[in-house]
């Protein structure tokens, strides 16, 4: 059947908004409000380093700029993720994001002020009760003083930032509205639309050549866009590039991992930790191709349950169901606080409808619901899995809000990736323990095997790309399609091994990629599950949950490193990363086994 409209989706499947925004016309009304206070900001140039409370004004002046545009922006994304073809969201988002540079301007002194503050007078102003909540957040802003900008270009920044990441939406336009992927039979007969989220669907249909064609349908649309696709990566990676440049770090991977303390050799120990264990992806993906009678193994291949007749038609409320119980040991807080958040508190937007963002996310703010938006479909047991992983995500901002201060809430992202895996497995070995057939038991084992397939190995695969594609823009080589294509033939080759045929359309899946345009953002996928896989273990085994609520609540008061460390999980060592490729490769073995 065709996707409803929005319009026809009921209120009870969608996000209620209210708690952001009673109506557009109270939205419109703080839109207003934010024109005419931002720039009152002016008031204190030249005087942010006057005292530690001429210091603290100007902090909390911009922490209420920062409540108020945070609620304003997630209202405006919220409206357009649910339809990027209503034109009045689009119209509001633009609008705000015009409005957004103009404050960017307005502030832009602010940090090379504080920048500029004398090191023995700035230690003189952290020891004053002014600022004694803001201590975390201004020891985090001298570090990056070294990359902080004269006053007149970081204005010049702020300005040119619309303008320079101008690509993404042009992306997400292309991709989520004007690309058109047309409609197949399924295994019924039945004609079905192919979109960006419905090809998940049709990848896990037994018949081969059903997954064969949406294959090939779905990519001969890209690849009918795949010049336009491939300029608007290459401007996201010179974006990243000149950002880097401008602000003195010696790379642009470098510039992207300094905010979090992350040093480079964690990312390229993850690469080859992982490189390190391809032997057996490969014999997983031989392992799949003579359970399905395959004569030769293609990408399309690789996510159709292994096991037959397994009923995976799970409608929403079981879904809930499930991923509360598999909960359970985090505690009644966490389940009841999630339980209301994703049944009567319409915390999340169920369904797919037309127009509507593809995949799924949580988006949360110091004052709003978490909410999370999805594209659930009951014949996707994936989508069960996705549920969790997003529930992680706005159970974590939960925590965290209720623990921290604004300044010292939010989360990065390296974090919130073990939060949202940390989910999925226990997920997995709630459904474990619950099944007594050996039938279901192989399929769930298939699950797991395929989440933590596509969660390192993939995503580190993509970890690769993103620095081999940056190395080249700052090495002087051209980006173009063919440049693009090359580099990522290279990955398929190795990831995928010698017995796997890797067809042509898939040199163009880098185009499509929406986390391209976030770069250096997936490598934490992999190295979030690892540390998830290490504290799943701790807290199954000990049956206490404390030290990962902890974790949960402590935000974005520490860096992630020493976050982790602090839970009992050393990521700057290869163990948590080999421990996840070890369980896969039990996992693998266990299956085999099984079915093998």
């Amino acid at each position: 059947m065709p996707l409803p409209l929005r319009s026809e989706v009921p209120e009870s499947d969608q996000w209620d908004l209210k708690p952001l925004f009673h109506s557009v016309a109270d939205w419109e009304t703080d839109f207003v409000r934010l024109q005419k206070t931002f720039d009152e900001i002016g008031k204190f140039r030249g005087h942010v380093g006057d005292s530690a409370k001429s210091l603290a004004e100007v902090l909390e002046f911009e922490k209420q700029i920062d409540l108020l545009t945070d609620q304003l922006n997630q209202y405006a994304a919220l409206c357009t993720a649910g339809d990027s073809a209503n034109a009045e969201s689009l119209s509001r988002e633009a609008r705000l994001d015009s409005l957004l540079v103009r404050v960017g301007e307005a502030f832009s002194f602010l940090s090379p002020e504080i920048q500029s503050i004398a090191d023995d007078r700035f230690e003189e102003f952290l020891t004053s009760p002014e600022l004694v909540d803001w201590t975390i957040p201004l020891r985090k802003l001298r570090r990056r003083k070294k990359h902080t900008l004269a006053a007149g270009e970081e204005r010049l920044l702020a300005l040119g930032s619309a303008v320079i990441r101008g690509h993404s939406e042009t992306f997400s336009q292309l991709t989520n509205v004007d690309m058109k992927f047309g409609s197949l039979n399924d295994a019924d007969g039945n004609e079905r639309e192919l979109t960006q989220s419905s090809f998940s669907s049709f990848l896990q249909q037994r018949d081969p050549q059903i997954r064969k064609a949406a294959f090939h349908q779905f990519y001969t649309e890209f690849k009918d866009h795949e010049f336009t696709l491939a300029a608007s990566l290459a401007s996201s990676v010179r974006a990243d590039v000149f950002h880097g440049r401008a602000r003195n770090y010696p790379s642009a991977r470098e510039a992207a991992l300094f905010a979090d303390d992350v040093p480079v050799a964690i990312y390229d120990n993850l690469i080859s930790t992982v490189r390190g264990n391809l032997d057996a992806l490969f014999r997983y993906f031989e392992l799949r191709r003579r359970v399905l009678k395959l004569d030769e193994i293609h990408h399309y291949d690789t996510y159709v349950p292994m096991v037959e007749n397994i009923q995976t038609n799970v409608h929403w409320d079981g879904a809930v169901q499930q991923v509360m119980d598999s909960l359970h040991p985090l505690g009644a807080e966490y389940t009841t606080t999630l339980a209301h958040g994703l049944q009567s508190g319409r915390w999340c937007d169920r369904y797919e409808n037309k127009g509507k963002r593809s995949g799924a996310f949580s988006y949360g703010t110091f004052t709003s619901p978490p909410y999370i938006m999805m594209n659930y479909k009951a014949d996707v047991f994936s989508d069960v899995y996705t549920l969790a992983h997003e529930a992680g995500h706005s159970m974590h901002t939960w925590y965290a809000r209720g623990a921290q201060l604004y300044q010292n809430y939010g989360y990065p992202i390296f974090l919130a990736e073990v939060a949202s895996t940390f989910n999925e497995i226990l997920l997995t070995e709630h459904l474990l323990q619950k099944t007594t057939d050996t039938k279901m038991r192989a399929y769930i084992l298939n699950r797991q095997i395929d989440d933590l397939r596509g969660t390192i190995y993939r995503q580190t695969m993509f970890a690769e790309f993103e620095r081999e594609a940056h190395a080249a823009e700052e090495s002087g080589e051209a980006l173009t399609l063919d440049g693009f294509k090359k580099i990522y033939r290279g990955l398929l080759n190795d990831y995928f091994g010698p017995l796997f045929v890797v067809d042509d359309e898939l040199e163009i899946e880098c185009l499509r990629i929406p986390h391209f345009y976030s770069a250096f953002y997936v490598y934490k996928y992999a190295t979030g599950i690892s540390a998830a896989v290490a504290l799943a273990s701790q807290v199954l085994e000990s049956g206490d949950a404390t030290k990962y609520i902890e974790f949960l609540k402590s935000g974005g008061s520490r860096y992630p490193v020493e976050t982790l460390c602090k839970a009992g999980v050393d990521m700057s060592t290869p163990a948590p990363i080999q421990a996840a490729l070890d369980l896969f490769s039990r996992r693998v073995a266990e299956l085999e086994s099984l079915i093998g």
